[in-house]
């Protein structure tokens, strides 16, 4: 187990250079400033909001997420982090509703997911029906079904005359909008989300309560404030997203935040230089970073010279190269040295902040003013 887990309070009050590494560092303040710019988009259309609590897992982001109270909803991907927001539940999915009165609303996308949910009544005799979203794929390509498919006919269907569902309402996740390199394109696959829960929603011909349409991921909900859609009667739009809080070198990469706009870091140290090949060693590899890539080349940035960037790792080692644009104007020996604490910006804060067992949370001056501790396993 991390030792952080032991001694991570031990560095409150302390600078970043002071910490363990590799650590994983929030700005509190610029988490808040991301949050906040949501809230007020989201305030001003007067629509719903359900933050998704995957990426920093944390009792403390999550209520910062939800304004402290003023949302009550959120997703979520696992049991674990359900039992994150309720420390004291400990029993299963079922439990959570019928003895804690909490609404779980699931999300179904095959015939076989209301099959599984009757047979799953009849052994428990649980007679209240399930609320589900109806999931739709708006080009992901992940989860859903195309509303080009028949199967929508039949699922949204099946799951109407089902004593065990109520359909709650459509839920889609543009998860390609990271692929968005202006706000234009972020508003295009916007726009497309709107559309594919409406057209959904407009094939449940006898719907028996108010349909919930969410839509959301993190480059549209940046984009949020150009909604300009009409909904159908008794539906009502909500906005999901998970990773505004932190934000990352993919978010940064659509054009629609900044380099300043990131909340979640990595400290790391310098192993060693290699002056004969302009590189340098440090202490993160793909296990304290991530795998994956954005068009910003390499696995993360040096955040106080972005043009040096991770360009190879091993399980726990990663290698600082020479990454920009224009012609190398700094040599590695120059830059780093050995024992030196480096900050690194992410390529997605959802893996990065996963593999850590303590967040160290700093304030302006990047001193350590609180430590969270986020929820693991499934």
């Amino acid at each position: 187990m991390d030792i952080s887990l032991q001694t991570h309070q031990s560095y409150i009050g302390q600078p970043v250079s002071a910490l363990p590494t590799p650590a994983l560092v929030v700005s509190k303040p610029v988490l808040e400033k991301n949050v906040k710019r949501l809230h007020g988009d989201v305030e001003a259309l007067g629509i719903d909001f359900r933050p998704h609590v995957k990426t920093l897992k944390s009792i403390e982001a999550t209520r910062i997420m939800l304004a402290h109270g003023r949302y009550k909803k959120i997703v979520a991907s696992t049991l674990s982090e359900i039992r994150g927001c309720l420390p004291l539940v400990k029993e299963d999915l079922d439990a959570f509703t019928s003895q804690h009165g909490l609404k779980i609303v699931l999300m179904i996308d095959h015939a076989d997911h209301i099959r599984i949910l009757e047979e799953f009544n009849a052994r428990t005799k649980r007679s209240n029906p399930w609320p589900a979203f109806i999931k739709v794929d708006v080009g992901t390509n992940r989860a859903g079904i195309l509303n080009s498919s028949s199967r929508l006919d039949e699922v949204i269907q099946a799951a109407n005359s089902s004593a065990a569902v109520s359909v709650y309402g459509f839920y889609c996740h543009a998860g390609h909008s990271y692929a968005a390199k202006t706000a234009e394109q972020a508003v295009k696959v916007l726009n497309d989300e709107i559309n594919g829960v409406v057209i959904a929603a407009r094939r449940l011909l006898d719907p028996k309560t108010e349909l919930v349409l969410s839509i959301g991921a993190t480059p549209t909900a940046h984009v949020v404030s150009n909604i300009k859609a009409k909904l159908p009667e008794n539906t009502r739009l909500e906005l999901h997203a998970g990773n505004f809080p932190a934000n990352d070198l993919q978010q940064v990469a659509t054009g629609l935040v900044s380099l300043s706009d990131q909340a979640v870091r990595v400290v790391a140290e310098v192993c060693s230089v290699y002056p004969e090949r302009n590189e340098a060693l440090i202490n993160a590899g793909v296990l304290a970073l991530t795998k994956e890539v954005s068009s910003f080349t390499g696995l993360a940035r040096l955040t106080e010279e972005v043009n040096w960037g991770i360009v190879r790792v091993s399980q726990e080692h990663g290698i600082f190269g020479w990454v920009g644009d224009e012609a190398q104007s700094e040599m590695a020996e120059d830059r780093f040295r050995v024992g030196q604490k480096v900050l690194l910006y992410t390529q997605h804060s959802c893996i990065t902040s996963a593999m850590y067992y303590a967040f160290y949370v700093v304030d302006e001056q990047d001193i350590v003013r609180e430590t969270w501790i986020p929820w693991k396993g499934w």
